[in-house]
């Protein structure tokens, strides 16, 4: 039942996990130019999409901040782990602690967002 209720936060989980374990040279490829700490803003991005489909996904669950704040702890620990399993198991990366602050402020500026839209689409649903 779980799986099915989050089956997009996993997919977005799975595609992270793709991402942090492929070979850097595979990105290297990508880039038409260079833009500064463009590493950091795409980190910023997965998890900010990360933490948002599960606000998505258990909008009605999240009911306050407490439980909006232990939904982030699943992201955050899942974005040390891919900094671990970097530095472990692959030659081209490594586990960097900004990687892991970009991952955080992804994830804390997409509770902020919920925080700001969520008594707006309250007071949409109460009309």
């Amino acid at each position: 039942m779980a799986i099915k209720k989050n089956i997009f936060s996993i997919l977005v989980a799975l595609f992270i996990l793709y991402l942090s374990l492929t070979n850097s040279s595979t990105f290297e490829k990508v880039s038409i130019f260079t833009i500064p700490f463009i590493d950091k803003i795409v980190h910023f991005g997965m998890y900010f999409i990360f933490m948002s489909v599960i606000i998505f996904e258990n909008r009605k669950t999240l009911i306050n901040i407490r439980f909006l704040l232990l939904a982030a702890i699943i992201p955050l620990f899942y974005g040390v782990l891919m900094e671990i399993l970097q530095a472990v198991f692959t030659t081209s990366r490594s586990g960097s602690i900004y990687d892991v602050i970009a991952n955080l402020t992804g994830i804390l500026v997409s509770i902020l967002i919920w925080l700001w839209v969520k008594p707006l689409l309250i007071k949409e649903e109460i009309r």
